[in-house]
């Protein structure tokens, strides 16, 4: 395992990654330009490894290895020693570009440089180094202690012995690594747009409101959270950026076409909890003001609609990722369970659904809309003619 790991930014995915390489008993630079937010950083850690301790989690030895194992620093070259370093900073290519070309100078030749973009080209990134191999996309999700999803992201310049490292270094923090193609949204981000997607357009056309689409894809389909629920908890600021870099990145490909709704709603600043409004109200706790169950009624036949749309261009989207060789079968649905929480895989969804079923919703949507939007993906015809299912999976 390296031993030796440098952190930029100590806002809180980078304070979450020290917390995870610390925990795994690595020496860990934190390296943020404010020292204010390095101070907040350290109180913060102390108070959720307390909380730890209090729950039984890990013994007070632990707890003061841990925070043993973190050093905050101001200075940059502080992560000369690194032997791998993860940069959780702006999603800002120029910016990021600036640091690598920066901490290039300062790190040894063998230094993996670690981006944890979410939606950032991996290779645009590498091409700011004299030695491009080393950078690799090490995508964690939020909060990073507890999600037990990383994706991997090679670029076309990464070395095959940097990616072997990087994800043996990951596993052995304690993680399932998923690795991915260096495409937009890599796996996590590009096949749960459907989700987000799907459920603002069925919105969007009067179909039901936010109350009734959550409440079938809670109560129906199992997620944990409902879209609209889940937009408001990641930020609608955050969510539609994310939509609009890929739909971009995918040369405006209609499957990812942002929402005007969402956009409005970023524009008038109505980001969710964080704000207090957004697709719901919520009291100075980050609560709900009124709850689904009570706001609105239940039509089962409508919620079975609503679960079937949503699900199969889910489906659809996750078996497109696999036909265009982002990921392993198993890294996808891996992906979707351990990175997002799905109460399944989604390839194993289809099986259970039926690789006909999903053709012939894909089909209906298809026949109704004439969009593009709706294409089946080319994976699932190609299945149905071999008489092939997936392999069921059961993760890591």
């Amino acid at each position: 395992m390296i031993k030796n790991i440098g952190i930029i930014g100590a806002g809180t995915m980078g304070s979450g990654i020290a917390q995870v390489a610390a925990t795994a008993g690595c020496k860990v630079h934190v390296y943020d330009t404010n020292k204010t937010v390095l101070q907040d950083a350290r109180s913060k850690l102390s108070k959720i490894l307390a909380r730890l301790v209090e729950k039984g989690r890990i013994g007070p030895a632990k707890k003061e290895e841990i925070e043993q194992n973190i050093t905050y620093v101001s200075d940059l070259k502080d992560l000369a020693e690194s032997d791998l370093v993860i940069e959780a900073i702006v999603e800002n290519l120029t910016v990021k570009q600036k640091l690598f070309k920066e901490l290039e100078q300062l790190v040894s030749k063998e230094t993996i440089l670690g981006t944890n973009t979410s939606s950032l080209s991996i290779a645009s990134i590498a091409s700011a180094l004299k030695h491009p191999e080393r950078c690799i996309g090490i995508h964690f999700f939020n909060p990073a202690p507890l999600m037990k999803l990383v994706e991997v992201i090679p670029a076309v310049q990464t070395s095959s012995t940097v990616t072997t490292r990087a994800v043996q270094t990951i596993e052995d923090w304690g993680k399932v690594v998923a690795v991915a193609k260096d495409t937009p949204g890599f796996i996590v981000n590009r096949v749960a747009r459907p989700f987000y997607g799907e459920a603002l357009r069925i919105y969007e056309e009067g179909f039901a409101s936010f109350a009734q689409i959550d409440d079938a894809m809670k109560r129906l389909g199992g997620f944990r959270m409902g879209p609209f629920e889940l937009m408001d908890f990641i930020g609608n600021d955050v969510n539609y950026v994310v939509t609009e870099t890929v739909f971009t990145s995918f040369y405006f490909d209609p499957r990812y076409k942002p929402s005007f709704t969402q956009k409005r709603m970023a524009e008038a600043g109505y980001f969710g909890r964080k704000s207090g409004k957004g697709y719901y109200d919520y009291d100075e706790n980050g609560s709900k003001v009124i709850s689904i169950s009570s706001e609105e009624s239940h039509d089962p036949a409508l919620a079975k609609k609503i679960l079937n749309r949503i699900l199969v261009m889910l489906i659809n989207e996750a078996a497109d990722a696999l036909f265009w060789n982002v990921a392993s079968a198993q890294d996808i649905d891996n992906a979707m369970t351990k990175g997002v929480n799905y109460p399944k895989g989604l390839l194993a969804w289809a099986n259970e659904k039926g690789i006909a079923w999903c053709i012939e919703e894909m089909d209906q949507l298809y026949d109704t809309y004439r969009e593009d939007r709706y294409r089946c993906s080319p994976l699932l015809r190609k299945m149905a003619l071999e008489g092939v299912s997936f392999e069921s999976f059961s993760g890591e």
